[in-house]
């Protein structure tokens, strides 16, 4: 049976684990696994083990603080974590040790939870695979020659090979989807605004990149999104979240299974028209479509304001990446240097008029599915699959599917839901409207109670040569 937070803490409420030995068990499955992984690239052991203690201290006197107090988590490096380095997976930040926890962090230190350490990004957080000249290449627990995706590579290695139950990643074009997708994990997306955010990094790509979670089960995602969606004033875009009915248990559904000519691997394909037939034969009401916005748009939009982001980076933190980026990250800052103002207005404008558009499709439709990636992991040697069922791709194809969720600030969850004949697994993609966050992972709740959602997933050849689990296995946690 599958062990996630809620069977964690019951079996800390129960007495069978304690979050001191909880921890000690994490610690010893890093030490084992990790080498051949790289998932993690710091950690508090000594912070971690004061905490673990704290918590049992509390649950002796009854005073707990939340379902999570005593279970280890990690975060991924782009996320401020007080006295924990923060590197943004850059050269230049190898030494950055923030003073602060960032706000989402701070929750979760508030809520008990045991922050183990920081997972390996890509540099600046910009790339569909995880590697980085500091700290190397993540690998995918399934397959060790495969990459786990990224950005929140790291993030969903460490949940994926059992070294701890959830991670904290965050998702500014599909980055906690995509390598939940490439993992057999749940990745969840909130609306734009949803968790506020406060003492972080620069916001480099505006309200499109957003905390993201990456769980072994809904119910695990929707835990930890109700310890961090609490407003604050000090991010006015928390204020505005607006509230959705529930979606009902026969939505109605608009499933796009390509973007235009883009090629699809035919097992995500097949997997996919399986879940919605399944979803149809509930009564759920298909309508199957082509692209609904216009992609060459959503495209110039990313341009813009990543471009723009990195050439603003180039300045931040006394001009430490002048000397410290790698030559793609320069290259990325002279291309957005040579933006004007009035484009960037102007990619806001279309960001505006397309979030616009998609407030009209959601009056027409309870969820939009797609795939979560047109791909399945791919060699960590690569930096994107340049083959797709048996066509030339390129470097943005596997990942086409979850990036207009971020620029319309929506929310989205990742699902798995079958495996290929490699035994690989492959995920599906649920997008709902703003502000339908709850609504969303009710109804996903819903399937994977139902055994819709969740396959039963074998371990992994890498994890049962080193003897670390995954779902459905016995040995997870």
């Amino acid at each position: 049976m599958m062990e996630d937070i809620s069977s964690l803490s019951e079996a800390l409420a129960n007495g069978t684990l304690t979050a001191e030995a909880l921890l000690e068990r994490s610690l010893a499955r890093i030490a084992a696994g990790d080498p051949a992984l790289n998932a993690f690239v710091a950690m508090d052991v000594a912070g971690a083990r004061r905490a673990a203690k704290a918590s049992d201290a509390r649950r002796q006197r009854g005073a707990l603080l939340s379902p999570i107090d005593g279970i280890p988590l990690s975060i991924k490096d782009n996320i401020l974590v007080k006295d924990m380095p923060a590197t943004w997976g850059s050269r230049a930040f190898a030494d950055f040790m923030p003073a602060t926890d960032e706000l989402p962090v701070a929750r979760l230190r508030a809520a008990g939870a045991i922050i183990i350490g920081k997972t390996n990004v890509p540099e600046l957080t910009l790339d569909g695979f995880t590697s980085n000249d500091l700290f190397g290449t993540t690998r995918n627990p399934w397959n060790n020659a495969l990459t786990p995706g990224g950005s929140s590579g790291g993030a969903a290695a460490s949940v994926a090979a059992g070294f701890v139950p959830a991670a904290m990643g965050t998702d500014g074009g599909g980055s906690t989807r995509r390598p939940a997708c490439h993992t057999g994990l749940v990745g969840w997306k909130p609306s734009s605004g949803h968790m506020p955010r406060l003492d972080g990094f620069p916001a480099i790509l505006t309200d499109f990149e957003v905390i993201g979670l990456l769980t072994r089960s809904v119910r695990d995602a929707a835990i930890l999104d109700q310890l961090l969606r609490a407003p604050d004033p000090r991010d006015r875009r928390s204020m505005l979240e607006t509230t959705a009915p529930p979606i009902p248990a026969a939505p109605r559904i608009l499933f796009v299974p390509t973007f235009g000519d883009i090629p699809v691997d035919p097992e995500v394909s097949s997997a996919c028209r399986r879940f919605v037939d399944g979803l149809r034969e509930r009564g759920a009401t298909v309508t199957e479509s082509a692209l609904f916005f216009d992609l060459d748009s959503v495209n110039e939009i990313w341009r813009v304001i990543s471009r723009s982001g990195v050439a603003y980076m180039m300045d931040w933190h006394h001009g430490a990446l002048k000397s410290g980026a790698s030559p793609s990250v320069r290259a990325l800052a002279e291309d957005g240097a040579a933006i004007s103002g009035a484009d960037y207005i102007g990619a806001l404008e279309k960001t505006a008029a397309l979030r616009a558009g998609l407030a009209g499709l959601f009056a027409q439709y309870d969820l939009v599915i797609t795939p979560t990636a047109g791909a399945l992991p791919w060699p960590v040697e690569k930096p994107y699959p340049d083959m797709i069922d048996g066509r030339p791709a390129g470097p943005r194809d596997h990942a086409v599917f979850t990036g207009w969720v971020n620029v319309g600030g929506l929310p989205a969850i990742s699902l798995p839901i079958a495996i290929s004949r490699e035994t690989l697994p492959i995920g599906i993609q649920l997008v709902a409207a703003f502000g339908a966050d709850a609504a969303l992972l009710d109804f996903a709740e819903g399937l994977w109670q139902h055994c819709i959602a969740l396959p039963d997933l074998p371990q992994s050849a890498a994890t049962q040569q080193s003897g670390r689990a995954l779902h459905g296995s016995s040995g997870a946690f």
